[in-house]
């Protein structure tokens, strides 16, 4: 059994801005990863990203980006010494409105693999509110959260 889940937002900005607030570790730590991200998520490298309520910096590998299009993350999995793959997947439904998909998968069907795939789907669905709640009010739902 492959476990995996997708989760989206529709964001009332351009893809190109939405896309941006992902890409951009300016951004990126004014909404998600709070204390740092090392670099853009730019195909082919690896950024270190550390959360100021999670202490404790970790590798993100960028597989592939396309710019408004798509960003492809590989991680470890949190239930063991493996990887999963994290797509976030961006649509233009407009001139101002976007779609976020995000995507992972590559868990082991284990409980423990089960387990940790909720707990990413939490904090996937959670950083898509933040984006939106960055991007059109100018808000850190993350400030106190945790």
């Amino acid at each position: 059994m492959r476990i995996g889940f997708e989760v989206y937002m529709k964001v009332r900005r351009p893809v190109a801005q939405v896309f941006d607030a992902v890409y951009n570790p300016k951004h990126l730590v004014k909404y998600f990863t709070t204390k740092s991200a090392s670099g853009p998520l730019k195909g082919g490298t690896t950024v270190m990203w550390d959360f100021a309520d999670f202490p404790g910096a970790f590798p993100v590998q960028v597989k592939k980006s396309v710019k408004n299009k798509l960003i492809e993350l590989a991680w470890r999995a949190a239930d063991g010494e493996y990887n999963t793959r994290v797509r976030f997947n961006f649509k233009k439904l407009g001139p101002r409105e976007t779609k976020v998909i995000v995507s992972e998968s590559g868990w082991r069907p284990t409980p423990k693999g089960r387990k940790a795939s909720y707990g990413n789907c939490f904090g996937w669905t959670q950083m898509i509110c933040c984006l939106k709640a960055y991007l059109e009010y100018g808000l850190n739902l993350r400030k106190g959260a945790f």
